[in-house]
């Protein structure tokens, strides 16, 4: 399994005031004398029958006004919330109203309805820190650079702890990126800045944001220079590395570990910059040790895996068998995939079945407990699970795709094309160009026998990625396996052996093209290296037909029973030795 401008922080309390006149209306009877037959008295009215409540309008009515103005901003409106708000801001007393409005004025870039606002918020009392800030926003979007750097040099003069916060947001958004970047080199500068570390490291960020890389290599250098935290250093390194200096940048970072030796946000960091240089057996020494939690393992195991250390592998993953309960409920993905890697599948799966609802990779666990499923056998349940992952992810295209797509290739293991077909065509409606589910249907097609349909999804493949070699094998294959549009196969088979020439599958489809063109002994050689090669049940098939057409039967019969042993189910061998034994 999304931005608009809509701050809600301010909570108005100005309540809605009523007028209440009470208009009471009394009878008086004037009596000459007393009636020989009493008239009854009409029954008397209660209170509130008698009271009218005049209530404001809604251009008067200042709760009106602001709870339209947010349902404009829940709408993305601003140029109607801007509006409701100066309405709303002449019939409160809050400053908050005021400032508000005159923020959304400056957003829709209504200079003149922005002034009227400032000048309503100062006589509401506004804070002068605040005025400045909002002075700037607007001197800016005028264009007025001079006044802008008076109002901001007022603003981070005043001393206010959030000062150089509210400075660096009104550079960020700035529509004039060259004006941002003159204003924050004119008065970021280390003469200036406060005694804090953060607001160094802030301005320098934001130099580096806007490709200012001397001037925040200046001001991180200066930071370093001053405070000397881990923070700082650690900041500094990110700067060198990225300007490319990346020896400075690990020297650096190595003064920020021994600042603070167990922060492992630093080790991290480390030892990521050691592996994005090849040195892994560095970054590995230095996560090993100090403390460890779930992320100093993901990075560990990542590390082994791209050095293809078994031993190291097996190694963590017994470490965090025998970590606390918590480090193992939150490595639980991770146990799952060291368990595959150790070919303990049922482990695997018991891992994965503890993946909590909540963690980022339920989704991912699910799918590899299908897939292990099916390699124990268990298609049903395979396809069951992934069925209800269908089910669970409707509202997500992505997870969805993903469910359907390898449901549709365990379909494709076991041979049963026609589920293969309807779960690709379900995924390609939810992406109808997508090159890998085309290129499966297109695969589950041809193995069916439903060439035209096959050929039809390899081309349109093709028309969308013109150089895809994987696609042009298949379709040139495909072509080949028919008999039909053999220059066209040719074509384009020759395209992908010359983009990888030592891919045995896409021998296996050239030898297979010489076959159907009569150059048997071309095929026979091609066949044979990518038999050797690979192994693959489908080449020894081929191989052993052409051998046989070439009155080699007896090593045909040799490659026959070598491919049994590969695949003893396989079909493609069945329909051969038909062809060849009727």
């Amino acid at each position: 399994m999304e931005s608009s401008v809509r701050s809600r922080s301010a909570k108005f309390k100005q309540l809605r005031h009523f007028t209440a006149v009470t208009v009471l209306t009394l009878g008086v009877a004037a009596c000459a004398g007393v009636p020989r037959h009493p008239v009854p008295r009409p029954a008397a009215k209660q209170p509130l029958a008698r009271m009218v409540v005049v209530t404001p309008d809604a251009q008067h009515d200042l709760l009106a006004q602001l709870l339209a103005g947010e349902m404009a901003l829940s709408r993305s409106d601003l140029k109607s919330a801007a509006a409701f708000y100066g309405k709303a801001m002449m019939l409160s007393h809050e400053p908050e109203v005021a400032e508000r409005a005159a923020r959304l004025s400056i957003a829709v870039q209504d200079n003149a309805a922005a002034r009227r606002a400032l000048a309503r918020w100062k006589a509401l009392g506004a804070t002068p820190t605040a005025m400045a800030r909002v002075h700037a926003e607007l001197a800016l979007q005028d264009g007025d650079t001079a006044e802008a750097r008076h109002q901001l040099q007022l603003l981070t003069d005043s001393g206010h702890k959030n000062a150089w916060r509210e400075f660096g947001r009104v550079l960020l958004g700035a529509r004039d990126q060259a004006q941002a970047v003159s204003l924050l080199e004119a008065l970021a500068t280390p003469q200036r800045l406060p005694d804090d570390p953060q607001a160094w490291l802030a301005m320098s960020e934001l130099g580096e944001k806007y490709g200012r890389h001397t001037y925040a290599t200046r001001i991180a250098e200066a930071a370093v220079q001053r405070f000397k935290t881990a923070e700082t250093y650690a900041w500094a390194a990110q700067v060198a590395f990225r300007n490319g200096d990346h020896v400075e940048a690990r020297a650096l970072l190595r003064q920020a570990i021994t600042k603070a030796p167990k922060d492992t946000r630093l080790r991290l960091a480390y030892a990521g910059m050691l592996s994005q240089q090849g040195r892994y057996t560095e970054a590995s020494d230095l996560l090993a040790h100090g403390p460890q939690d779930a992320a100093v393992y993901r990075l560990r195991v990542a590390l082994a895996a791209q050095q293809h250390d078994d031993k190291a592998l097996a190694a963590l993953y017994r470490q965090l068998e025998h970590a606390s309960p918590k480090l193992r409920r939150q490595s639980a993905y991770l146990l799952g995939q060291l368990a595959e890697m150790q070919h303990h599948k049922n482990e695997a799966l018991a891992w994965y079945r503890q993946v909590g609802n909540d963690d980022p990779h339920a989704f991912e666990a699910d799918l590899r407990s299908a897939v292990i499923l099916q390699s124990q056998g268990k298609s049903a349940d395979a396809h069951q699970l992934l069925g209800q992952l269908q089910m669970d992810y409707l509202d997500q295209p992505k997870q969805l795709r993903q469910a359907y797509q390898v449901d549709a290739e365990l379909y494709l293991r076991d041979q049963q094309y026609p589920q293969a077909e309807v779960a690709f065509s379900h995924a390609l409606q939810l992406l109808p160009n997508d090159p890998g589910l085309l290129y499966g249907r297109g695969l589950a097609y041809a193995e069916a026998g439903q060439v035209d349909l096959a050929v039809k999804d390899f081309r349109h493949l093709l028309k969308i990625k013109p150089d895809d070699v994987d696609a042009s094998n298949a379709l040139g294959y495909t072509l080949a396996d028919a008999n039909r549009d053999l220059p066209e196969a040719e074509r384009l088979l020759q395209h992908a052996r010359a983009a990888k020439p030592h891919d045995p599958a896409i021998a296996d489809s050239w030898g297979w093209l010489q076959y159907r063109l009569g150059h048997l002994s071309q095929a026979a050689e091609t066949l044979r290296d990518a038999w050797l090669a690979s192994k693959d049940a489908d080449v020894g098939v081929h191989l052993g037909e052409v051998l046989w057409q070439q009155g080699h039967r007896q090593a045909a019969e040799r490659i026959f029973g070598a491919v049994r042993k590969v695949d003893p189910h396989s079909r493609r061998l069945q329909a051969a030795l038909q062809r060849l034994k009727p």
